[in-house]
């Protein structure tokens, strides 16, 4: 009966009175709300970075990586200066030999007990390091037995990539990767990229990106094997044309691995946006393992990428069989095949390639270019 009553006194419903009270008291209040909200943002804020810094402190404490970056010459000991003369053989047909095969410069100076190979392919140097220390235990240098040695290193080393693979992803704790894929991983161990060992950063991010994700509230397994993986592209950048993370992504595909890990690799540098938590979390362990201190090296990157736009020009003219840029990518040594390339055609072909060095590339000072055209006759006595 009251309520009817003061319906009526006031001229409005219950529901009416109420809605007007409430509005007065919200205008009344509202500016201290807005400041209390505010209050709260900073607070919630300021606790989230605090957060923040601890959560990446405690997984860039847990793994300590090495700060070398990888050099482009390694320096090859000599058991006496000897050595160095059989090493170059008659009139330089042993170091000749060498260089030719394995696409490594041989620096033979007047340091004592001690010759230098150089070449910026990791792969190539390594082959050639241990093919030259054969030679040197076994003492018989000629250029068959130059050629006998090299092949079978190369098969060695082949057997070495993939129990590199095999040995990364066991201690990252991945398992049931394939095969061939293990061997891509391997491979990683003779790639540079901003002077860091790429093998040795794949596993930095794999932990990075587990520890952070143990914290999170992410898939643990899921950003272990992303992190592992997430630079597996530049395996293969230097044979296919894009992006590592393309790349990276297309190979992910080819070997069945899940869609949630594909995307984190695909997007561990922001193109496209990660998505998912997990692909945050790997983009983020990527560019913490990237930004400590002594991990990179631009110059070193930038260098290898033009020394292999310069063999990649030479490569491809008609005739040619293999080409090598050596001397810090100041000369290029181009092999070609004699029977489709005669002496007037080298001459022509030096000239046609420096011009399009010239017209494609950008580099600094002088290359020379050398087309090497050469014949050889072999017969058995029996």
């Amino acid at each position: 009966m009251q309520e009817v009553e003061l319906e009526k006194v006031a001229q409005m419903s219950k529901d009416e009175a109420k809605k007007i009270l409430l509005k007065k008291v919200e205008d009344d209040t509202k500016e201290v709300l807005v400041e209390q909200i505010k209050k709260t943002e900073k607070e919630v804020q300021a606790q989230a970075e605090q957060r923040a810094k601890y959560i990446i402190a405690e997984a860039v404490q847990r793994y300590a990586a090495e700060t070398t970056a990888e050099s482009t010459a390694t320096i090859v000991s000599l058991p006496s200066d000897d050595m160095k003369g059989r090493i170059i053989g008659r009139e330089g047909r042993n170091i000749n030999t060498f260089e030719e095969i394995t696409g490594i410069d041989v620096i033979v100076d007047d340091t004592p007990g001690s010759i230098v190979i150089s070449g910026f392919d990791l792969v190539r140097r390594y082959i050639a390091k241990i093919t030259l220390e054969r030679l040197i235990e076994d003492g018989r240098i000629h250029p068959a037995r130059i050629e006998e040695t090299y092949e079978k290193v190369k098969e060695e080393v082949s057997k070495l990539i993939k129990e590199l693979g095999e040995k990364a992803a066991f201690d990252a704790g991945v398992a049931g990767l394939h095969p061939n894929l293990i061997k891509l991983l391997g491979r990683l161990k003779f790639r540079v990229s901003y002077g860091q060992n790429v093998l040795k950063h794949s596993m930095e991010v794999a932990f990075l990106a587990a520890s952070l994700a143990s914290e999170l509230g992410g898939d643990v397994n899921i950003c272990k094997r992303a992190g592992l993986l997430h630079d597996i592209g530049k395996a293969v950048d230097h044979e296919i044309q894009g992006h590592h993370a393309t790349i990276g992504r297309d190979i992910a595909k080819k070997f069945g691995l899940k869609d949630n890990v594909i995307h984190c690799i695909e997007a561990h540098h922001g193109d496209p946006k990660p998505e998912t938590l997990e692909a945050m979390i790997v983009s983020a362990a990527n560019a913490i393992a990237n930004a400590r201190p002594g991990a990179n090296k631009d110059n070193l990157d930038n260098y290898i990428k033009r020394l292999d736009e310069l063999e990649n020009v030479c490569n491809a003219f008609e005739g040619v069989k293999k080409s090598y840029a050596i001397q810090a990518g100041t000369e290029v040594r181009i092999f070609v095949d004699p029977k489709e390339v005669d002496d007037l055609g080298a001459v022509k072909m030096s000239h046609d390639i420096t011009r399009k060095i010239e017209r494609d590339l950008q580099y600094p000072g002088q290359i020379k270019v050398n087309v090497v055209r050469e014949t050889r006759s072999e017969e058995f006595a029996t």
